[in-house]
């Protein structure tokens, strides 16, 4: 098995073009081409996580943060960045990372985050712009079937709970083979007319090359029509951050310390206290400011997440309570997430969990 396998198969479930433009994330360092011996699953893959895959024999390092984040233009391993890239390239081993291709996911660090905290009819809270989008084609009536099933076999035209989704409108469609053309129906230099259906179907923007690749190899005219069109329709499952709510309504106090317990916390910075039951929970994994805005304006009560400085804990102005659990400690259940996945698709090789703590932040 090479290294570019296990990556499709990390890729299947969390495709990188969800990722956050400022992101850096795939492969940084190794050849995609190299035998695999085996997997280490890791929040971040800091110079002592290398020595702990050398000392494994694992060549892969699968890290949720991205080592090699910002460009840089000399590796003389003068901070930790550059140690860790060197030692990697030194012993072969090549690492990649995932960062917010999966904060993007419903399933992903946030939701996450959420299925501990045991919130109910939950939702994404930041959907990601320009993840949905619509094909357009017209066949021929005989061939629309086979089509539309091929479309469907790429994964097009899935809604919610629904698949084999599409909108067909029969018509009339014309056009001249020119001299050098094949024609699949007509004649050269005739004008034809053939009866038509028009398909339309959605899809993540994700999978636009593989729907259009099964598209030209189903259609039969030499020359496909097709459009594509970005949709302002929101995917339900793509964005940043989860809303969702609590079984019963809680005491402020006693939700904290709930929260204390179950992320194994030592401490919890957090906004004044409003006096009231909490039920509506909002979430996000991570540096989360930038979504305090969007929490407060779906009604949470309470939004949970890290990185906040001084001045955002005035941002909730007593409509929401505003905790920060630690950056590290909100994204803690990613590295097991990760490992799981991994285990159940590769049972062949050693997919193992690192031992190290990256949480750089300590309290006293």
């Amino acid at each position: 098995m090479q290294i570019r396998e296990v990556i499709q198969l990390i890729e299947q479930d969390i495709p990188l073009s969800y990722a956050e433009d400022f992101d850096n994330v795939g492969l940084l360092t190794g050849n995609p081409e190299a035998t695999l011996k085996g997997v280490l699953i890791t929040h971040d893959a800091i110079e002592p996580v290398i020595d702990e895959a050398i000392a494994k024999d694992l060549n892969f390092i699968v890290s949720f943060h991205p080592i090699l984040f910002k460009g840089i233009k000399s590796l003389t391993g003068k901070n930790y960045v550059e140690k860790a890239l060197i030692k990697a390239l030194k012993n072969d081993i090549a690492i990649y990372a995932i960062h917010t291709a999966l904060d993007n996911q419903s399933f992903g660090v946030s939701g996450l985050l959420a299925k501990h905290l045991g919130l109910l009819n939950t939702r994404v809270l930041i959907p990601q712009s320009g993840t949905l989008r619509q094909l357009v084609t017209y066949v021929p009536i005989a061939d629309a079937e086979k089509v539309r099933q091929n479309l469907f076999k790429a994964g097009a035209g899935t809604i919610g709970k629904y698949d084999q989704c599409s909108f067909n409108i029969q018509g009339t469609g014309t056009y001249r083979p020119l001299e050098s053309a094949q024609p699949y129906l007509g004649e050269i230099g005739q004008r034809h007319v053939e009866s038509e259906e028009r398909i339309s179907v959605i899809f993540p923007r994700h999978l636009q090359a593989e729907i259009v690749k099964h598209l030209l190899m189903s259609h039969p005219y030499e020359e496909v029509a097709y459009e594509v069109f970005t949709l302002e329709n929101n995917h339900p499952e793509i964005g940043m951050g989860i809303i969702g709510e609590l079984p019963v309504p809680v005491d402020e106090e006693d939700y904290l310390k709930t929260l204390k317990t179950t992320l194994n916390l030592s401490c919890i910075r957090h906004s004044a206290l409003r006096g009231k039951p909490l039920k509506k929970v909002a979430v996000l994994g991570g540096s989360g400011s930038f979504g305090i805005d969007m929490a407060k304006a779906a009604g949470a009560d309470i939004y949970i997440t890290s990185d906040l400085k001084y001045h955002d804990f005035f941002r909730g102005e007593s409509q929401m309570i505003l905790a920060d659990v630690g950056h590290y400690e909100s994204e803690q259940y990613t590295k097991m997430f990760l490992f799981e996945q991994l285990t159940k698709k590769i049972r062949n090789f050693a997919v193992a969990l690192s031992e190290i703590n990256t949480n750089p932040i300590n309290y006293f």
